[in-house]
């Protein structure tokens, strides 16, 4: 039963992709004379339009650094000009020496 479900669909899938290839190639030879002709004008506005659209990408992340940097310099600024990851860190330091101490009394 299934494969009487199967290889109908199959084909019918099969047609299709034929069908969709067939199309493409046609598309594709049609268009490549134009292509060919235009390729003075489109590739200068295509290089163009990839300079632009760089140049705004850029801008962006550079907009993006800007304002977090600036969200971190007022939330610095703000607490007196500490940063808080003194304490983190002399807590670290403090448990690196702990656990090195407690392996040194085990051995």
């Amino acid at each position: 039963m299934t494969i009487l479900t199967v290889f109908p669909l199959g084909g019918l899938l099969l047609l299709l992709s034929c069908i969709t290839l067939t199309g493409t190639i046609i598309a594709l030879v049609v268009a490549t004379p134009l292509f060919v002709i235009f390729s003075p004008v489109l590739v200068p506005a295509v290089v163009a339009l990839a300079l632009a659209v760089t140049g705004l990408l850029t801008s962006g992340a550079f907009g993006v650094t800007a304002l977090s940097s600036l969200a971190w310099l007022v939330k610095y600024l703000r607490r007196g000009g500490r940063d808080g990851g003194g304490h983190a860190a002399e807590m670290g330091k403090r448990r690196v020496r702990d656990t090195a101490g407690y392996g040194g009394r085990r051995s």
